[in-house]
């Protein structure tokens, strides 16, 4: 993954489904794992104003500002406690060959401490 804005919403969902295609696992399990702790996977309606919602509700909890995480160098404090909020990673089933979702349901990679290359770890398990 690379953003080039510092904190985006990225839709997964096309690439999660591609590389459950390619794996041939017909039942069975995939979890999704942003491999970076300033960086977010989770499942939600894939809609801009809830996604600019999700935006601005971040960052009232957590705020960019002056913490204690600083004094050793970094600037990015928010960006970790964005990412406990948000969550590291979704367990999705595979029924038939496909992603288990429901109706609205989308898988996002969140960024909060972005314009860097990080990792998206995908794991299928199954038969």
């Amino acid at each position: 993954m690379h953003t080039e804005k510092e904190r985006d919403f990225i839709h997964i969902t096309p690439d999660i489904e591609d590389a459950v295609r390619k794996s041939n696992i017909q039942e069975g399990m995939c979890l999704v794992n942003a491999m970076h702790i300033t960086s977010s996977v989770f499942i939600n309606d894939h809609e801009s104003g809830l996604l600019k919602d999700f935006s601005l509700w971040l960052e009232k909890l957590a705020p960019s500002g002056n913490y204690h995480h600083h004094a050793t160098g970094e600037t990015n404090a928010d960006a970790h406690l964005k990412r406990t909020i948000m969550g590291r990673e979704v367990i999705i089933a595979i029924t038939k060959g496909k992603l288990d979702l429901g109706p609205w349901e989308a898988i996002f990679y969140g960024e909060f401490d972005g314009r860097r290359k990080k990792r998206v770890l995908i794991k299928i398990i199954g038969e």
